[in-house]
């Protein structure tokens, strides 16, 4: 091959390989596989190799790392590199958004942008070629970085014609998320440090001495501003503006990006891109708005170390700090004691955290945590809330020691503690960066932990699956199936039916098949059922030989919980229908403390039993009623109470001595016993005038 030949090969190669690169980075668009694209940049190398008077510097492909620094000089920015005052809330992007109304008196536009989690540098170009680029630092005097910056692919050597003569371009240094995993696993192996996210490992990488590790961990780089404002002979006269010309000179700009009008379609977008950040290839933490129009932001000017024309909503943090108030414990079906961590109510990723499992002893003696401590919590998307760190130099001294019961926290028997086999861990990806010795700390027991500890009750009502399952089916609690109980044990977070109450949406919504919104309709369910009936609330209690029938006879008898708690045997034999073998096991029931107690957590945990005015003597008195079908201008419950509340009876079966069988929609086979019987049967408003 001639020597003219090899040039233009040479120079062909480079334009090919840029324009592939600027399709995979910047357009996200690569129109031929790895195989051809590594194929070509091997095919340059070697003509390069061969012939050293050919190779260009500034060539896309020559991102060669030079020698290792031993310090970064200091650069001062000729424009002060800015922050952002941040908003935690749509409130406050609203409430700025009225101030700039009022400060600017004139119509404008809104530009909405992500709020990258990466590392803000500086990048000065003279003459189409990159030559310096460093930190933000302070804001005044940033670290000179440039041979670390040439080797992110993402950041032109050379701008693409026309350029200015000089520009600078501002922007954020990232690490995909995939890099950041694989990092990470190269760093496990090695038994070297974890990087606790993406913008801790871009940091560290920038923060190398040797541009030959920076060029390994494949950063990438997003611009989102330029201080040169006259291009040419054309003038940027907004934002949005920049970013279109940023991307004409070849730079990768963040995507999610919009012009906006009012501040009704910036918490829209705000929305939107809360509903996909989390799969988005990098991280980011919000979004910013600021002033489009270039001239409005110059009359708005700065204050203090931000602009006032811009803001930058936070998505709500994952992680937050907060105080450890108990520790208590529940029993799950198995008769296994778990932990449950209480604090003070925490703001995390858009929940409302006041509750985490701590699982087992084991789980506590790894976090060392006591009663009082000032913990790191985390719930990161529809992930269980959990406690992951120990802030042991807030502690003041008043802490306390958790120590598992002796007694079971239910029923009051013996706890036994078991081994269960071998100890197993169950690897989670740290949050936080450990070192050296705290490695161990990348682990958290799981359920199968060597320890455990158990209720040596079999018959521990915290083992009554049927029970709880017949209390929730009482109470119409429909959302809560025997399957959602089940979980709910396993995780530690219910003991009984009486913990259903204590729950917050924030508990479910991280356990696997919950989503939040699910999440939230079985917590509004069980909260619009904590008000019922009096003989609705003694059904649910699952009293031996007490059925439907029986827990109205005692409600109506008795009129009050305090007095059937009170009642004596004989008493309660003296209720019509109810013979000795009921009334005794009634009056056992209520001898029993456990089953008090549980009564009394009921009530405490927000149930409410419904006063029904009975009347004396009333119209119904001595009659009995059968319903059937459906009521449309009452539940069944309203109808029942209706009657009883007169002196009447309501039956669940047809006999000789029912007096009406009131019939609904769609009635049953009772409507078919009435007509046997010869029994009156009455439709609905019919039964309405009787009253």
């Amino acid at each position: 091959m001639k020597d003219s030949q090899i040039k233009n090969r040479i120079q062909k190669l480079r334009q090919e390989i840029s324009r592939l690169r600027f399709e995979y980075h910047v357009e996200n668009n690569p129109t031929v596989t790895d195989d051809i694209y590594e194929s070509l940049t091997r095919e340059l190398h070697k003509l390069e190799k061969e012939y050293p008077k050919y190779t260009d510097e500034n060539s896309s492909i020559n991102r060669v790392a030079g020698l290792p620094l031993s310090k970064f000089k200091k650069i001062k920015h000729e424009h002060r590199m800015l922050s952002l005052n941040d908003a935690f809330g749509i409130e406050e992007v609203s409430e700025w958004g009225v101030r700039m109304d009022k400060l600017l008196n004139t119509k404008h536009t809104y530009f909405c942008e992500l709020k990258l989690d990466g590392l803000a540098v500086s990048l000065i170009y003279k003459d189409g070629i990159f030559v310096e680029g460093s930190t933000r630092g302070d804001g005044f005097i940033g670290e000179d970085i440039t041979e670390n910056l040439k080797m992110i692919e993402t950041i032109p050597l050379r701008l693409k014609n026309p350029y200015p003569q000089e520009i600078e371009v501002r922007g954020e240094v990232l690490m995909p998320k995939r890099v950041w995993h694989s990092l990470n696993k190269i760093q496990e192996s090695q038994g070297k440090q974890l990087f606790a996210n993406t913008r801790n490992a871009a940091a560290g990488s920038l923060r190398q001495l040797d541009p030959k590790i920076v060029k390994e961990r494949k950063l990438d780089f997003l611009a989102w501003d330029l201080i040169q404002l006259q291009i040419a002979d054309t003038k940027l006269e907004k934002h949005s503006e920049k970013h279109k010309y940023l991307r004409d000179l070849g730079f990768q700009v963040a995507p999610y990006e919009k012009k906006i009008t009012n501040l009704k379609e910036v918490s829209y977008f705000i929305d939107q891109i809360g509903e996909v950040r989390d799969k988005l290839p990098y991280g980011t933490d919000g979004v910013v708005i600021s002033i489009d129009e270039l001239s409005l932001q110059e009359i708005l000017g700065v204050v203090g170390k931000a602009p006032k024309y811009m803001i930058a909503y936070k998505y709500p943090a994952k992680r937050a700090t907060t105080i450890v108030t108990d520790i208590t414990v529940n029993v799950g079906r198995t008769g296994v004691l778990t932990p449950l961590a209480h604090f003070n109510p925490t703001l995390v990723a858009g929940s409302t955290i006041s509750k985490a499992t701590l699982h087992n002893m084991d789980q506590i003696n790894r976090l060392d945590i006591h009663i009082g401590d000032t913990v790191v919590i985390q719930k990161a998307g529809d992930v269980i809330p959990e406690v992951v760190e120990v802030l042991v130099k807030m502690r003041t001294g008043k802490e306390k020691k958790f120590k598992m019961p002796e007694h079971c926290p239910v029923c009051g028997a013996e706890v036994e503690k078991r081994e269960t086999g071998t100890k197993q861990k169950n690897k989670i990806f740290p949050l936080f960066t450990l070192k050296g010795s705290d490695m161990d700390k990348n682990f958290h027991s799981s359920a199968l932990s060597s320890v455990a500890y158990y209720c040596t009750n079999k018959n521990c009502s915290a083992k009554n699956r049927r029970g709880m399952q017949h209390f929730v089916n009482i109470f119409e609690i429909y959302t809560v199936g025997p399957k959602i109980l089940d979980r709910l044990k396993d995780e530690g977070l219910i003991s009984d039916a009486a913990d259903l109450f204590t729950l917050e949406s924030s508990d479910l919504s991280g356990l696997e098949r919950f989503g939040v919104k699910s999440s939230e309709k079985i917590i509004a369910s069980i909260n619009d059922h904590k008000k019922v009936f009096l003989w609705r609330f003694i059904y649910a209690l699952g009293i031996l030989h007490v059925g439907e029938q029986t827990a109205q006879d005692i409600a109506n008898h008795f009129g009050t919980l305090e007095k059937i708690i009170e009642a004596k045997e004989v008493e309660i034999n003296k209720i019509e229908n109810i013979g000795p073998i009921v009334s005794g096991s009634i009056h056992d029931f209520f001898t029993h403390k456990e089953n008090i107690a549980f009564i009394k957590k009921l009530l405490d945990n927000g149930v409410v039993i419904e006063k029904v005015k009975v009347v004396n003597g009333g119209k119904f008195t001595g009659q009995t009623f059968v319903l059937t079908g459906t009521l449309s201008s009452m539940s069944r419950d309203e109808a029942k109470q209706k009657i009883t509340s007169f002196g009447g009876k309501v039956s669940s079966s047809v006999s000789k001595n029912t007096t009406y069988v009131v019939a609904g929609t769609d009635p049953g086979s009772k409507y078919d016993d009435a007509i046997k019987l010869g029994v009156k049967i009455v439709n609905e408003s019919e039964f309405l005038k009787i009253f």
